[in-house]
Parts: C-alpha cells; structure tokens; sequence
C-alpha cells in the first residue's frame, strides 16, 4: 500500500485523496449538517481549523456533477451511513464560493474583487449557457456575470439566481455553500467601507438563504457571527454554532485522538508531549484539547526543523493588531500581561458582534481574540462570561511578540537593552540588572497609568518585560506557593539555571520626605519584601521543580525608580 503523505497549502478534497493525501476523517460532519434542523448554518470557527476543505468535502459528497467523487470516500466514516449515502450522495447541485480573499482598501476594489469570484463560480457553471431550461434573458445575465459587465442588482442577486438556474436545469434544489463570509465585511471595516459592503451581503445572503425555494441546505464560514441586525435580520431559519456551542465541536481542528494518530503514522508518536504544548490548548463546544491543524500538518512536513510557530506566520487580523497595539489599551495590556504569565481571565463572550460597538466597547476584544483563535474559552461561569486563557506556545509567542512592540516601536525600548537587561537578571548580576531596569524604566514607565491599584501596574510591567524570555523560562504570577501568593515566579526549562522569585513593594515619597529618610524607607521596604519570600517560602514550587540555584529577589519601586539593591544613607538612586 503506498504511504500517504501531508499535502500543504491545497483544500481541494478529491486533490487531496486521489493523490494519497493523508485526510484527517471529518467525513460525518456532512450527515451532521444535513439532517440539523436548521435550513441554513453559521460555523464560525478560527482561520486554518479547516473550513474550506470541510465545505470541499460536501461539495463532492453532495455534487451531482461529480458522480466519480463518490470512490473518493470509501473507507471513511461516511461511507458507513449506507442509507443516508444512498438517498444523498451526489443527487444535488452544489454552489461553493469563497470570500476569503477578497480584502482591498476601498469600495470599487472591493466590488471588483467580489464581480471576480463571482464571475468565476458562473463560470464552473457554464454549461448552464446551453441548458434549454434557461430562457435567452437569463442566459443574457449570466453573461454578463462571467465577462463583470452585469450591473450591481445582478451580482447582489448572483447567488440566488445561480440556485435558481441550478434548480431549473436539474430538477433538484442546491446545496449553498459559503466560505469565510466576513473577510470582505472585517476589511470593509478597517477600511473605511463598511457601510457598503454591508448592504450588499445583506441582499447577496439573504436573497439566497431566505425564501428560497431552490434552496436545498445551507452552510456558511467565517471566524465570527456578524450581530443579526446586520446582515442576519431575515434569516429566521439559520442555525448557529460557534466555538462554544455543543454541536459540531469535534468537527474542525484535530481532536487529541486525531493528533495521535497522524503522529504515528508518520513515525512521530515520540514527539506528541511537544507537539501538545506547542499546539493544544482549544476548546470548542464540550470538546476539550481540540488542535490547531495547520500547525500539526506544517509541523509533520516539516518535522526536522523543530517545533515552531505556523499559524501565526499566516498574518496576523489587522483588526486585532490595530487595536492591542492603541495608546489607551493599559487595562489591556496589564491583562494579556497576566494571560502570557498563564492567568485564566473571565470575560464576557458576545457571539452577536457589533462592529459599530467595536471602537466604544473595548471589552469586546475579548470576544475578538477568542473567536479569531488567539484564546481559548477554559469553562463556563455565568450567561455570556467565560473563563479564557491563552491556549497554547504558540500562541503565547504572538502575545509576547505585542508586548515587546509596546516596549520597543510605541514606548522607545530597544530590544538588545531588555534581552542584555534581563540576561544579566537570570544570570544573578543584580547590581547590573538595576543599573539597566532603571534606565529602562526611565524611558518606559511614564506611559503605563498607575491610578487604582499601583503595585498591580507595577507588577504588570515587570511581567511584561519579562515576556521576552519565555522561551527558556515559565512565567508565573499570583499562585499560591509555600505560606502565600508570591507576585512572580521565574521556573526555567533548564533545571541547571537559575530560578527567581520576584516581590515588589510600591512606596510614595513624601513632598518634603530627606534623601535620608527615604534611602530608610527604601532599604526597609527591601529588607520587608525579601523577609517575605523566606518567611512564607515562596520558592517551594522552584524546588518542587528540583531548581537548586534560585534568586529571591525584592524590588521596591518609587514612582518611576525601582530598586533591588540598599541605598546607601541619603541617597535614593
């Protein structure tokens, strides 16, 4: 038998197979999807978690023009539903178009993007040109959509009318599929015309998935749900199921189960504790360890260079970007700052998302990041909030990499000082890791809000710092070790390095406070601080990792100073 191999980069189901591609089997999500209740369904889910080759995988099931696809599925698990293949496969004509493509920076551009895909599904359809069911008008229009000369009503119109020539030349109603529906919608956003794009794919949906009575079933992609009372508002027959929902959670990305298998069989079950921190980490539904595919199938093709990051090289939403990286984000960034040291966070999830919320309401970031696959909800707490966390290595990378564009372009923090200044730290040079976290802080720290609660700011920004390196360490903060909650906690990979404990104190200084009397005040803060991590043991959980050399170290700061090492009497810096 001739071994199968990882085909990258290709999301065509019958390319795949007929050319000994290894198919991870989603094949029951095509029964699922059609005996749902629901006419038409919405599955978000996260870019790369294989959208496009799922709905390539019910084009071929459903097409009746692909008659010979049906060979394509022997041995998979839909070719066990004897009944259901027989009444079903390859009995109805099938629209498949995707959108995901189509970003441009302004309305004309946009619309000739979308006239483009339009014109080439007409044109995968052009025997219809011949079909004695079309009458010469209607054959006039899909013309006119393959050569982009029809006008705007005719492509707002397309993909009803395309099911509708179907409908006629078959017999039989179709199968609508549509891919990664909000590309056009979240760049129509950022760019300026969303008002535009709007409208037209409220006609362009709901002119095909309502009242359609050359509509056999319905599937639509994309990473979020867009609110109803945009482009949803007359759909009353569409299902959703997002991330969180029940149904269909197994159905995209890699179950643990799936990993394993794929692993093995390409001699790589060895490699799987790696591949699970790098790569683990979803939870959709009641699904828990659901895996990023595109990095599990780069990672096999490319096994000898190591486990590295592949989803996030794919791009990052510019919407995200845009926004974690504003002025005004300190809640923010103390917050990410808190998830990249491991910290689950609670959140409200909206699934109806408003982009007209979006720059007002910034929570809803949130729900941005968790439906676009940068966190992963971890449980349910109440109605809409949900406990997330960042999922995975991977994934924590990407928030490292903000953190330090927080520190380096936006707040004039150069890379080489934080990598020596924190290099000195981890290799106990105290003395010269002040000397270099106060020139940083210097530059830095005037930008950060320290009103409400200061020594949590203050926390904040050491974590974030400390962000650059996470490859070789954990980083922990707030966690109960020995008698008490330590404030951050440095475990390294590498048990023959140094570990740290961090404890920080905030103080004021008084308006007419002496050198003197502060230099006091400081070295008792300090000696308080590193009284604290003996007395209440907060190392233990370096030594339960069997880390001997361990640093215990306090730091006091005032106001824009910090301070780690005495001060000599009447001097404070």
């Amino acid at each position: 038998m001739t071994k199968k191999r990882i085909l990258i980069g290709n999301s065509n189901f019958g390319y795949i197979v007929s050319n000994k591609g290894y198919f991870v089997d989603k094949t029951l999500l095509v029964k699922d999807f059609y005996d749902n209740s629901s006419q038409v369904l919405l599955m978000p889910r996260p870019r790369r978690f294989g959208k496009t080759l799922n709905l390539s995988m019910i084009e071929h099931f459903f097409d009746v023009k692909k008659k010979d696809a049906a060979a394509l599925f022997s041995g998979y698990k839909i070719s066990g539903e004897k009944a259901f293949c027989g009444a079903h496969q390859n009995k109805y004509p099938v629209i498949n178009i995707t959108l995901k493509n189509i970003r441009a920076g302004d309305w004309a551009e946009c619309f000739d993007e979308i006239k483009m895909a339009i014109s080439e599904l007409y044109q995968n359809h052009k025997y219809l040109l011949k079909s004695e069911k079309l009458d010469d008008f209607e054959k006039s229009v899909f013309k006119n959509i393959i050569l982009q000369t029809a006008n705007l009503a005719a492509y707002k119109h397309s993909l009803k009318s395309l099911s509708k020539y179907l409908h006629a030349h078959y017999g039989e109603p179709a199968v609508v599929l549509v891919d990664e529906y909000d590309t056009p919608i979240i760049s129509g956003y950022t760019e300026g015309y969303y008002k535009e794009i709007i409208t037209f794919m409220q006609v362009f949906l709901g002119s095909a998935f309502k009242g359609n009575d050359s509509l056999q079933k319905g599937l639509i992609t994309g990473i979020m749900r867009i609110a109803k009372e945009s482009i949803f508002s007359e759909l009353n027959n569409l299902g959703v199921f997002t991330i969180t929902s029940l149904a269909f959670s197994d159905k995209f990305g890699f179950t643990e189960g799936e990993t394993k298998k794929l692993l093995a069989y390409f001699g790589l079950a060895g490699n799987f504790p790696g591949v699970q921190q790098w790569y683990n980490g979803y939870k959709f539904g009641n699904t828990d360890r659901i895996y990023n595919p595109w990095s599990i199938v780069s990672y096999i093709s490319r096994h000898e260079e190591g486990l590295r990051p592949y989803w996030i090289n794919t791009g990052t939403d510019p919407l995200i970007k845009k926004r974690v990286l504003e002025r005004d984000m300190d809640n923010t960034r103390d917050t990410l700052q808190k998830l990249i040291s491991g910290q689950t966070i609670e959140k409200e999830l909206h699934e109806d998302f408003v982009f007209a919320d979006f720059q007002t309401d910034r929570e809803l970031l949130w729900t941005l990041l968790t439906f676009s696959g940068y966190l992963s909800q971890v449980g349910h707490v109440a109605e809409e909030t949900y406990r997330l966390r960042i999922p995975n290595f991977e994934i924590t990378k990407v928030f490292k990499n903000i953190v330090l564009k927080w520190l380096n372009a936006d707040i004039r923090v150069h890379k080489e000082l934080l990598v020596k200044t924190l290099g000195h730290l981890t290799n106990n040079r105290i003395a010269e890791f002040e000397k270099g976290f106060k020139k940083i802080m210097g530059d830095t720290f005037s930008y950060f809000d320290t009103k409400g609660e200061p020594e949590n700011v203050y926390q904040a920004y050491v974590l974030g710092m400390l962000a650059i390196i996470g490859d070789d360490y954990v980083i922990r903060s707030n966690r109960e070790s020995g008698g008490g909650r330590y404030d951050i906690l440095l475990i390294p990979h590498d048990r023959d390095r140094y570990g740290a404990v961090i404890e920080i104190k905030q103080l004021k200084k008084g308006e007419k406070e002496t050198p003197q009397a502060l230099a006091e005040k400081i070295n008792g803060a300090l000696s308080e601080a590193a009284g604290q991590i003996e007395k209440n043991k907060y190392y233990k959980e370096l030594l339960d990792h069997k880390i001997k050399k361990i640093i215990k170290l306090p730091i006091v700061f005032v106001g824009k100073e910090a301070f780690v090492l005495p001060v000599a009497e009447g001097k404070e810096s």
